[in-house]
């Protein structure tokens, strides 16, 4: 039968010291192994080198840590172990520290005291959690457990995912038993790519443990790493919930500055005069209407509506907050048919270029990236579309867009600018400059708000924006 953690912890304070002893000489029981060992001593294994591990493994050997970075992905760790930082949020020499080491070989796992699993949680395409990743890290891990060793959760999962997914995984693959021979916390990422002043160090880290003893050790190791210090919480399904929690809040106050640009522009009101004319109160909440891309915040509301959806209750406003965000790609592309209309331009004729196409400023990742869904909306009037972007893969864009993609920014020839993604290479763009280049009548869709409206009609442009 599967051990549950509560269990566990009942039975953890009861055991039987000579049973669950350790191998090693001192006769010490594993719990008591986590009381006296010194984590500075101790050597880590992360598990997922991407956004979220990388700079985890680069923070605890910054930290004088040994580190064990595992990852499936053979490019991946041949990039790494060459030097290359492949989310580039860190510097090479910080990826080529010679404290971690970078493999492919899963017994490598055996020799860590702490074992972080920082693997993708997506969902599917009915829109539910998708944790293959997860379980599939845990009986790797599990694999390779030994005695005492401790593995904390960073993935984002819904609340019971820790207790009812990854421990039985690791106690199949191990044969070991939760909160006896080995133990597990959970500690969800905040990290926030592309955003050097919230990194691991700088941001509060929740940490979770399965019993007392656990949560003061995972506590302590993360601790050594993060100045900004930890928030203990009162349980694992408590950090767990307060991840999905966090992005959730985000996605339904965006939702709501995104219904209200869409019912405004009805009026013919200008939502950004009204946002400002509220801003001046001082407890309004100062959100901006946009496309919402990117790993977190269309993901995780629809984690915590699962498991919420499981046990009896749906939560109707988390779902229309979400089908209110999807929408806005609609209607980024019916604003840009209405400014080609209003500026006289046939649509199959028109050439739209795209600007900025990763889900967020000053980062490359389009995996995720709603821009993509403009792009689909406005090839249904067969509009001929390309795109620039000075962070993208053009690989990635082309397998992703399906898009031509400039190496050389260019206006020659465009009937549209859609300004998507505002990358600091834009800010020196002028409105005059462009609407040289562009031509007659020329249509600015501006997704973000970045440009002044009259000093963009001042300029010759149809002027569009959220």
């Amino acid at each position: 039968m599967t051990t549950t953690l509560s269990d566990t912890e009942t039975r953890a304070d009861e055991r039987d010291h000579d049973r669950y002893s350790l191998s090693s000489s001192d006769g010490n029981t594993p719990l008591e192994h986590v009381d006296e060992r010194d984590v500075r001593e101790a050597t880590i294994c992360v598990v997922g080198l991407g956004y979220v591990g990388l700079p985890l493994a680069v923070g605890f050997a910054q930290s004088n840590y040994r580190v064990i970075g595992y990852d499936v992905d053979e490019s991946t760790v041949e990039k790494l172990q060459n030097g290359v930082d492949t989310t580039g949020d860190l510097s090479s020499e910080a990826v080529a520290d010679d404290d971690i080491t970078y493999t492919t070989d899963d017994a490598e796992i055996a020799e860590a005291d702490y074992v972080i699993i920082a693997v993708p949680t997506p969902i599917d395409d009915g829109d539910r959690p998708d944790l293959q990743y997860v379980e599939s890290a845990a009986a790797t891990v599990g694999s390779k457990l030994t005695v005492g060793t401790t593995v904390i959760l960073e993935s984002t999962v819904y609340p019971g995912t820790t207790r009812d997914v990854l421990v039985p995984e690791l106690e199949s693959a191990s044969g070991l038993t939760a909160g006896e021979e080995f133990f597990v916390g959970y500690s969800p990422e905040r990290a926030t790519p592309g955003d050097s002043e919230h990194g691991l160090a700088d941001v509060v880290k929740v940490v979770s443990g399965q019993n007392e003893t656990i949560l003061n050790d995972v506590a302590t190791l993360y601790e050594s790493v993060v100045d900004a210090g930890v928030h203990r919480a009162a349980s694992i399904e408590v950090a767990e919930a307060s991840k999905v929690v966090e992005n959730t809040q985000r996605d339904l106050n965006i939702a709501f500055v995104n219904e209200l640009s869409m019912a405004l522009e009805r009026m013919d009101v200008d939502s950004q005069a009204v946002l400002d004319a509220a801003g001046t109160k001082w407890n309004f909440h100062d959100y901006q209407p946009g496309l919402v891309g990117g790993h977190c915040i269309p993901v995780d509301p629809y984690f915590l509506a699962y498991r919420s959806a499981q046990e009896g209750f749906d939560p109707d406003l988390m779902r229309t907050g979400r089908k209110v965000n999807e929408s806005v790609s609609n209607h980024v592309a019916d604003l840009t048919i209405k400014a080609l209309n209003q500026c006289h331009k046939t649509l199959r004729d028109s050439r739209v270029l795209v600007l900025g196409l990763s889900y967020k400023p000053d980062v490359g990742d389009i995996r995720s990236s709603k821009v993509a869904d403009v792009v689909e909306n406005l090839r249904e009037y067969d509009v001929d579309i390309e795109g620039y972007d000075p962070h993208a893969d053009h690989d990635a864009v082309s397998e992703v867009f399906d898009l031509h993609v400039q190496d050389d920014l260019s206006f020659d020839g465009i009937d549209a600018v859609i300004f998507a993604t505002p990358h600091a290479e834009f800010e020196s763009l002028e409105l005059e400059r462009m609407a040289a280049e562009l031509g007659e009548n020329p249509a600015l869709v501006d997704v973000t708000g970045t440009f002044d409206e009259d000093a963009a009609h001042a300029a010759g442009f149809v002027y569009r924006r959220l």
